[in-house]
């Protein structure tokens, strides 16, 4: 019996002297207060449970969704859902522990978005942000976060408005200043259209006048006299019985028979 409860006691020592990193995570040890600057990966950590413990630092992405507030260009605020994806360096989870503190997605990674979003989101019009805008928008967020964590173990892979709600009445302006884009472009395809035709048919009418002119200046009398002998030649020739008038210029042909 007190062989059993020995067994137990001891693997429940060994139990509470360990400390599992998962896939995905690195660990910091904390000994009375004390980091140390090892990075522990993942697996079974060994540790002195009374007077240690193993902190965990996930280094996969995390997705941080925030909503807030957005100020635009003309004054206006526009709630907004929006994903930040990042992760953390390694190499720097000491560091980054020692100096910003486990409470790091409050103390650093939202406190600097909310400002960089800020910054960057009052430089566009409200309706930037719903357009082909947007993708410039996340960007230069993106950007500007990168130019604040520098060097403090944070890599932002993305900055993602998921979600943009603009204020009351925009979304019919909008809308309205879309259709009548599509309206002037729609008039400007007919116009083009209509050019075109128009050229179309120029080039179509100089065609006939060119055509008319080459012939006209090809059909001269004395061109007009030579074939007009040649018709007459062969009408002589033709074995058929028939009349022919002439001047000498021009056939008449009167009552043909076919033989």
């Amino acid at each position: 019996m007190l062989r059993r409860i020995f067994l137990l006691g001891l693997s429940s020592l060994f139990l509470v002297s360990c400390a599992v990193v998962r896939p995905g995570e690195v660990g910091v040890k904390s000994t009375l207060g004390k980091l140390r600057p090892k990075v522990y990966n993942p697996g079974v950590v060994g540790l002195n449970p009374f007077v240690s413990r193993v902190i965990r630092v996930p280094t996969r992405t995390t997705n941080l969704e925030v909503r807030l507030n957005l100020p635009s260009k003309e004054g206006l605020n526009v709630n907004s859902e929006i994903s930040i994806l990042y992760h953390i360096d390694a190499q720097k989870a000491p560091e980054l522990i020692a100096t910003v503190g486990e409470r790091y997605e409050d103390v650093m990674i939202l406190s600097v978005f909310r400002s960089a979003a800020a910054d960057v989101c009052s430089r566009f019009l409200a309706k930037d942000m719903h357009s082909g805008q947007r993708g410039i928008i996340e960007e230069e967020i993106k950007h500007h976060m990168d130019s604040l964590l520098t060097g403090r173990g944070f890599v932002i892979e993305s900055v993602l408005l998921k979600s943009i709600n603009l204020p009351p009445g925009l979304y019919d302006a909008i809308e309205s200043k879309l259709e009548a884009e599509q309206i002037a472009q729609r008039m400007e395809f007919e116009l083009q259209r209509e050019r075109l035709e128009a050229q179309r048919k120029l080039i179509e009418a100089q065609g006939v006048r060119d055509a008319q002119k080459v012939l006209a200046e090809g059909l001269s009398l004395e061109i007009i006299q030579w074939r007009s002998l040649e018709v007459l030649q062969q009408l002589s020739s033709s074995p058929n019985a028939k009349l022919i008038i002439t001047d000498g210029k021009t056939p008449v042909l009167i009552n043909p028979e076919t033989e």
